[in-house]
């Protein structure tokens, strides 16, 4: 009998592009700066925990409640984040998904993201606002890694099934989606000019 190959366990990716981002990219950059500028509690944060650059992530992670272009960025995100949802085939009962989280990243030149995922969501991803040349692009990990034992590597891996880390590249206007629970990176940045996103969770909440 032919032996029979079976690809199982799949990891789904989601990745895709707003319409007419440049306006509303126009609009987050105003409000982004002010931010910056306005954070001291996040600029603390940050200089603690973020070297070289600036998260709200540790002082304001709530931006779409309190300003209009990211409602308006999270009330255009949000078709995708339902097709993405759907595409797991979740059974969420009374459940509806809605965004909880999102924060600013400004990356500056050799500022980076340490490997980590995010707890207490179902649904995570990144929104590009400002992707310079030679932006790094988001390194998503393998979920099995901690479990290969002698494992060869694989010879020429041209499949992104085949590769121990999947580059979704940074370019503005660009979103990505995956799984909470998936554990991602980003390298230091390689330009003078810092590199801008946002990042975002999403969350199963009672319809009430």
């Amino acid at each position: 009998m032919k032996l029979k190959i079976n690809n199982l366990f799949p990891t789904l990716i989601g990745t895709g592009s707003l319409s007419k981002f440049h306006t509303l990219n126009a609009r987050l950059m105003k409000d982004i700066l002010n931010i910056f500028q306005q954070d001291k509690m996040g600029q603390k944060w940050s200089k603690e925990n973020y070297i070289g650059g600036y998260t709200s992530y540790g002082s304001i992670s709530d931006l779409h409640f309190r300003y209009p272009s990211f409602s308006t960025f999270e009330e255009e995100l949000k078709p995708h984040a339902e097709a993405f949802k759907k595409a797991q085939g979740w059974n969420l009962k009374d459940l509806e998904l809605r965004m909880t989280h999102l924060w600013v990243n400004i990356m500056h030149e050799h500022t980076y993201h340490a490997l980590h995922l995010h707890p207490h969501s179902v649904i995570s991803g990144t929104y590009y606002v400002q992707t310079p040349p030679q932006s790094v692009p988001l390194k998503i990990e393998d979920p099995r890694m901690s479990f290969y034992m002698n494992a060869p590597l694989r010879e020429n891996p041209t499949k992104a099934s085949d590769k121990l880390y999947y580059e979704v590249q940074a370019k503005a206007g660009d979103f990505v989606l995956f799984e909470s629970w998936v554990r991602h990176e980003v390298p230091p940045n390689q330009s003078k000019k810092a590199r801008i996103s946002l990042s975002f969770n999403y969350s199963l909440e009672s319809e009430d």
